[in-house]
C-alpha cells in the first residue's frame, strides 16, 4: 500500500526539518521562503525539463545569494517542496522525514549558488 500523509503531518515533517537545521545555515538564509505544495505546477515542471510530476521532488526560485548585486524590496525567493512526490519515492514516515530533509538542503544549496551540477557531484547522483 503506498504511503499516505495528511497534509497536516507532512507541514509538521517540513517545520522539524527546518528546525533541525544548524543555526549557521538558517541564519545565512536570506529572503527565502518555504511552501508546501501538493504538486509541482506545469510550469514548473516545464521550467526544469521535468516531464513526470512525480520527477520534481523541490524546487528553488530566485536569485542565489552569489548572483544578488543591488538587491533590495524584492519579492521572497521560493522553495517549493512537494507533497504527492515526495510521498511517492518514500515506504515509511522515517524515510519521509528524511527525504524531506534531503530535498531541503538540496534546495538550499541552490539558494547559496550551488549549481546542479556541483549537487550532483557532492550527493554522488
Amino acid at each position: 500500500m503506498p504511503l499516505r500523509v495528511s497534509q497536516q503531518d507532512f507541514h509538521k515533517l517540513v517545520a522539524q526539518a527546518m528546525e533541525e537545521l544548524p543555526l549557521a545555515i538558517q541564519e545565512a538564509m536570506e529572503n527565502v521562503d518555504v511552501f508546501v505544495e501538493p504538486w509541482p505546477s506545469r510550469e514548473q515542471l516545464e521550467t526544469t525539463g521535468t516531464r513526470n510530476r512525480y520527477g520534481l521532488l523541490g524546487l528553488y526560485e530566485g536569485i542565489p545569494l552569489t548572483d544578488r548585486g543591488y538587491y533590495n524590496m524584492v519579492l521572497p525567493d521560493r522553495i517549493s517542496l512537494f507533497h504527492h512526490p515526495l510521498e511517492a519515492v518514500c515506504n515509511s514516515v522515517e524515510e519521509l522525514a528524511e527525504e524531506v530533509r534531503a530535498t531541503i538542503i538540496h534546495e538550499i544549496r541552490h539558494h547559496f549558488g550551488w549549481s546542479e551540477e556541483d549537487l550532483e557531484r557532492i550527493e554522488g547522483r
